[in-house]
């Protein structure tokens, strides 16, 4: 794993060689095993190496073909690597080294750009080609690895991460009010923007060909997306075995390393059956978790600590278990780090993600994580269910943008936002911006027969937002501590599987569920589950053959803080002394006054505005870090 940057300046003029190494020592955190540079009149590439596989010097990077041709910046496993390779010899390539890197430059030589649909991992990689005089960059279908991308007159750069772009001359910070709007809607960006003013993420399953003669040639295309269509074929014991063989095959593919691999530990289905497989490879595997101190929680917030779930797995699995245990201060104490870190804000309190990423770096290099399938296998029905019965599928969208809305609705927008910049607020709504993913489903208007095909759309969206922000969310916070983070169910067969099975497996009693009163107060989550046993049904079933039944019977606990209590309580002096003064940089984009009137709202306990007052606080140390 490592941190890449580029520069290509396709009106021929020489890149500078300090200036690729200045911008690849930025990125020092993401490989401090080595560096390497290479420039060659008007493209230069950097790299920085974390080494996992093949350790020796054969590894080092950019990477170039014997011919001269190819040369490659490359961050990411391709886990199918040694299959390429087989294959790639039999059709007359050798290798120098033991490294996925040199497979994915064959690849690329052999099959061009559709080599990309053949990998199965995660990546972000450059590729120049001298002969077509082309520069051609990639993301994995998921977006596991970040790739961001500039372009300015004639010159284009690319790196893992945004702050390598700092150093380019013409590159000017400025907070993009389009990305302001989405993040305070959403608590997430659904387009290719981010925080800063004309830096693209490029989205995940893309790629992107540029060629010497300007920024004009530019050229994106999307190789891969989700596809939820469900194969009624597919018996209910055939799925749980299938799941069953996927899942481990997936967690053995990952586990492919030269230096010692760890795994994440929540006391939840998913962490502990990865720690399960992980541990019959590892018989001291090193585990992590991370808990709270809940002496000042209350109410719901009294269940966010799993620290005991956690050590009974890890007691039952023989790990090596190591824990890190927060209070009201360390969020205070991190989070100004953790936004330089992270850089493009995205989803909800992270703090605890950055906290034990910290410790698994003091232990190993690569961690195994269990993101992925609460998305895959429809681990949130309190979502779901709330736009399950539509007049149509405009009528659907509706209500789940609503839903959607996490932090500022748009009814709030017009008090919220200046007056100096609404008017650019209006002209991109995020309305527009939700549907453009949801287009990527199909189209609206039409009738659909029955509820699981909402669902399938809700997994679908989920997919490409929600996940999509933890991933680059989990890339960034644990390679900040120079820890690469894998993702086992986010491996192409486990996935392709998921979409296919029939949403009655993973969902049921879906007209018992509706009729529940979304009005009514409680925890909606447990509610849900003790009507139907609902959400993840057939990964529950699965994993029944990993961890113990009450583990996979449980109600879902989400890898959160008491941040709630916190805010109104330990911390409030620290909310009061960023968010109400007058000066605060935020108060250049939002009303002062307004925003009080949200607070107080929260320190007075009429409303949980927790993720709220995390995104301000968020974006004003943006603002310090970054403008």
């Amino acid at each position: 794993m490592c941190g890449i940057v580029g520069v290509f300046n396709t009106n021929g003029e020489p890149v500078p060689a300090p200036l690729i190494r200045t911008m690849a020592s930025s990125l020092s955190h993401r490989g401090p095993d080595g560096e390497g540079f290479w420039v060659d009149s008007f493209v230069g590439f950097g790299h920085r190496r974390l080494s996992i596989i093949d350790l020796s010097t054969h590894g080092h990077q950019p990477m170039r073909t014997v011919d001269g041709r190819y040369t490659i910046t490359y961050n990411g496993e391709v886990y199918n690597y040694a299959n390429l390779r087989a294959e790639l010899e039999a059709k007359g390539h050798s290798f120098a080294s033991q490294t996925d890197t040199e497979v994915v430059l064959k690849a690329f030589a052999e099959w061009g750009p559709d080599c990309v649909r053949r990998f199965n991992g995660m990546f972000a990689f450059g590729i120049w080609d001298s002969q077509e005089q082309q520069l051609f960059i990639a993301r994995d279908r998921y977006g596991i690895k970040p790739l961001y991308f500039w372009q300015y007159g004639s010159q284009f750069a690319f790196a893992s991460e945004v702050k390598a772009m700092l150093h380019l001359p013409a590159f000017k910070t400025k907070l993009s009010v389009n990305a302001l709007n989405q993040y305070l809607s959403f608590q997430n960006v659904f387009t290719d923007d981010c925080l800063f003013e004309g830096v693209k993420l490029l989205p995940a399953g893309c790629t992107v060909t540029l060629n010497l003669g300007g920024v004009s040639t530019l050229k994106q295309n999307q190789y891969w997306d989700y596809r939820y269509e469900e194969d009624h074929s597919i018996g209910e014991q055939e799925a749980v075995d299938e799941v069953q063989r996927l899942f481990s095959q997936a967690v053995n593919r990952q586990l492919v390393s030269d230096v010692e691999v760890g795994s994440y530990l929540s006391g939840g289905i998913d962490s502990g059956a990865i720690t399960c497989v992980s541990a019959q490879t590892y018989p001291n595997l090193k585990t992590f978790t991370c808990g709270f101190d809940l002496s000042s929680a209350s109410g719901l917030e009294l269940n966010f600590d799993e620290r005991s779930r956690a050590e009974y797995l890890s007691n039952l699995y023989k790990t090596e278990h190591y824990e890190v245990v927060l209070k009201a201060g360390d969020l205070e104490r991190v989070i100004s780090d953790l936004v330089w870190s992270l850089e493009d804000l995205r989803v909800g309190q992270s703090y605890p993600n950055y906290y034990v990423s910290r410790l698994a770096s003091k232990f190993v290099k690569v961690v195994m994580s269990g993101a992925g399938g609460d998305e895959l296998f429809a681990g949130y029905p309190w979502r779901y269910y709330r736009a399950v019965v539509n007049d149509d599928v405009d009528h659907y969208l509706d209500k789940y943008y609503k839903y959607w809305q996490r932090l500022i609705p748009d009814r709030f927008k017009p008090d919220f936002y200046n007056p100096d910049i609404y008017p650019e607020i209006l002209a991109n709504p995020t309305k527009d911006h939700f549907k453009t993913v949801m287009s990527g489903f199909g189209t609206s208007g039409s009738k659909i027969s029955s509820p699981e095909e909402y669902v399938n759309r809700s997994l679908y969206f989920e997919s490409k937002t929600f996940l999509h922000g933890l991933l680059v969310l989990e890339d960034k916070l644990s390679m900040s501590h120079s820890v690469e983070t894998r993702i086992p169910f986010l491996d192409n067969d486990l996935v392709d599987f998921a979409m296919k099975v029939p949403t009655h497996f993973k969902l049921q009693n879906l007209k018992e569920v509706i009729r529940l009163n979304e009005n009514e107060p409680g925890n909606k989550t447990r509610q849900y589950f003790q009507k139907t046993r609902d959400g993840k049904l057939l990964l529950r079933k699965a994993m029944e053959k990993y961890v113990p039944l009450e583990y996979a019977q449980a109600v879902k606990q989400g890898f959160s803080g008491p941040d709630g209590s916190w805010f109104k309580g330990e911390s409030i002096d620290y909310v009061r002394d960023l968010l109400c003064i007058r000066n605060a940089g935020i108060y250049d984009y939002l009303q002062f006054d307004f925003v009080q009137s949200l607070l107080e709202e929260h320190f007075s306990g009429k409303q949980n505005r927790r993720l709220l007052i995390w995104s301000l606080l968020c974006l004003e140390h943006w603002l310090k870090r970054f403008s």
